[in-house]
């Protein structure tokens, strides 16, 4: 890094005399003699400044955050490389979104474990009576019984903007003694990231630090609101976290406590992303596109008459080049409504109309 910066400043110096061209020696009698320039306003002053701009104070808000953020703890049986079960532990954050105990948190703080444990901020801890996951949305609603609990109050994601004032609270490295608070700016709004095999959409984008033990805990603007839900770090990189964005994601909440599990528009198909691999070893006609490998019977795909084989390139007017492309396509419209799907079968390009169906309980 030294040896870059010092290349870089004597580049910079080269540029800087060439540019100007910089001459060492002293004025000659041919150099025109200098003139004093005529003011162009004389009487110009610099803007004011404005010294009374303060930053907002987060401690005021933070009195209002942390009683609805909770610790989570989660027992797990994982497998050493001989196959033998052994307890694995896990932490992550939690929202109380409603008094009668209902908990807000990502799905992959709670997916797969045997035992959920929620830890309030007065101390109380609580067995998890009931967890209800969307893998789809990383999203999860863990139900404890208690009653009377203070409720965060929820905010509208849609209206942030990018370089609003925000603050991530959690239970950041399970670190004992009460939530962890972090602040940082909206850095940027509707990114979308892919987590194992799960993409996630219309995510905020923040640069306040979410640590490990955060997920799952809110994202807050200085009105004490919640406008997120804190899902995800970048890798290595410094100060890029990412959260669900509250708006889109209360309905999904409100269906896993309404229904206990999400419905969503359906077409009855699996699939697999064309590339120029998957065309040659399945003899395709194009190498883009979206390949039907197998096809429910009754589903809407059925009685459309897509079949295993069939290259969808177009969905509802606009193209689709992976799976990922058209998943999200299907789940932009209503269960219901009707839609038009270009595909190839064979070297024949076709055109179909199905009406979407409703996904029934996960099974």
């Amino acid at each position: 890094m030294r040896k870059f910066a010092m290349s870089l400043v004597a580049s910079f110096v080269a540029l800087a005399l060439i540019g100007c061209n910089i001459s060492l020696e002293g004025p000659t009698r041919e150099q025109a003699p200098f003139t004093t320039p005529v003011p162009i306003q004389p009487g110009w002053t610099p803007p004011a400044s404005d010294s009374g701009m303060a930053l907002p104070n987060i401690a005021d808000v933070v009195p209002r955050i942390t009683p609805f953020v909770v610790s989570i703890q989660t027992e797990a049986i994982a497998y050493d490389v001989f196959l033998r079960p052994f307890p694995e532990e896990g932490a992550g954050s939690g929202i109380i979104i409603d008094p009668n105990g209902y908990v807000l948190t990502n799905n992959h703080v709670v997916q797969d474990a045997t035992r959920v444990t929620v830890t309030l901020g007065d101390g109380r801890t609580f067995e998890a009576a009931e967890v209800r996951r969307d893998p789809l949305t990383d999203i999860a609603v863990v139900k404890i019984n208690a009653q009377g609990l203070p409720a965060a109050k929820l905010g509208d994601s849609r209206k942030l903007r990018v370089g609003d004032w925000v603050i991530a609270v959690g239970n950041a490295l399970a670190l004992e003694g009460g939530p962890t608070v972090t602040k940082g700016i909206v850095s940027y709004l509707g990114r979308s990231i892919q987590e194992n095999s799960t993409v996630l959409y219309d995510l905020i984008q923040t640069d306040a630090p979410i640590n490990p033990g955060n997920s799952g805990g809110p994202l807050v603007n200085m009105a004490g609101e919640v406008v997120g839900i804190n899902t995800a770090i970048a890798g290595e990189a410094q100060n890029i976290g990412f959260a669900l964005a509250i708006t889109p994601a209360m309905p999904i909440v409100q269906s896993l406590i309404n229904k206990g599990f999400v419905t969503r528009p359906f077409l009855g198909i699996t699939m697999q992303t064309v590339n120029a691999t998957v065309a040659r070893q399945n003899n395709l006609p194009v190498d883009r596109g979206v390949l039907v490998t197998t096809v429910q019977r009754g589903s809407p795909a059925d009685k459309a008459g897509l079949k295993p084989g069939d290259v969808i390139i177009r969905f509802s007017g606009a193209d689709v080049v992976t799976v990922s492309a058209l998943r999200q396509a299907i789940l932009s419209h209503q269960t219901g409504e009707d839609v038009e799907i270009v595909f190839h079968r064979g070297s024949t390009q076709s055109t179909v109309r199905a009406t979407l169906g409703e996904s029934g309980p996960p099974q």
